[in-house]
């Protein structure tokens, strides 16, 4: 499959016009025409993921998160950002993003977190009024009640491994039976799991204000969870997609691309 016919069938999963006005998706660089046989996934396109891009022979990386969400006047490879374009470029390697538009669709990045939590009768946390079967985050209900306690141990050993915790908020025993959750920073629907009734939101990059004035209006209980771990297990279903469709061989990365790298202390008060 040629490059432009990989971007073709992407944008038919996950239309460019279904993001965010401030977001910036699509397809970032690469030969329309060159051909692709493998295509590697990663949450976010840094050096890292291009040196395994590389190993791996891949012809076209798939990412989540913008390489160039913000404007900038130069690609030079005295930047950061630069350095990456200017190696892929010689490396003959497309890159293709696919953001909040992933985030809204059905399926989409919080339909993949609420598999992996094992969360039955989803549906959207906050529908989109054009199509209320797609939109960000996710609802959904446990197999069987678990106390607070039980759930944050069961999100820390559903989801992907990090240096970072998984932290709780609330009563350690409140009994948890339904569940928000959002794949990545997701304070923005705080409100929405107030009004959607849930025991528990998931979610990613919690801030201190808003979660603590959250729970003091009543609130359910929060679990933040890394921002990397909440957004890797959809780069299991994309890549499944493109197996089927497009006949191509994936790689799925599993390097963590979080900036937190070490972990010291606990609610115990031991180190980790």
């Amino acid at each position: 499959m040629r490059v432009a016919e990989l971007v073709e069938l992407l944008e038919r999963r996950y239309p460019p016009d279904w993001a965010e006005d401030w977001d910036r998706v699509g397809f970032v660089l690469g030969d329309p025409d060159a051909t692709v046989t493998r295509v590697l996934l990663a949450v976010d396109c840094d050096p890292a993921v291009v040196d395994e891009a590389e190993a791996a022979g891949a012809e076209f990386v798939f990412t989540h998160h913008p390489l160039l969400l913000r404007g900038v006047s130069s690609v030079a490879p005295t930047t950061y950002k630069g350095r990456i374009v200017h190696r892929m470029i010689r490396s003959g390697i497309a890159l293709y993003t696919a953001h909040t538009n992933g985030d809204v669709a059905n399926p989409g990045v919080s339909d993949s977190l609420a598999a992996a939590l094992g969360l039955r009768d989803v549906r959207p946390l906050r529908p989109d009024p054009r199509a209320p079967e797609r939109g960000h985050g996710r609802v959904g209900r446990l197999p069987e009640p678990m106390t607070l306690a039980a759930f944050a141990a069961h999100a820390a050993a559903s989801l992907p491994k990090t240096a970072a915790a998984v932290r709780a908020a609330g009563d350690p025993a409140a009994t948890v039976e339904t569940v928000a959750v959002s794949g990545g920073a997701g304070d923005a629907f705080l409100a929405d799991a107030v009004r959607a009734g849930v025991d528990a939101y998931l979610t990613a990059d919690l801030r201190h204000h808003p979660a603590q004035e959250h729970l003091a209006n009543g609130g359910p209980a929060l679990v933040d969870v890394a921002h990397w771990a909440s957004e890797r297990p959809w780069l299991d279903d994309v890549a499944a997609f493109l197996r089927a469709e497009a006949g191509v061989q994936t790689v799925v990365s599993d390097v963590d691309t979080s900036p937190w790298v070490l972990l010291r202390g606990s609610v115990e008060g031991n180190d980790s």
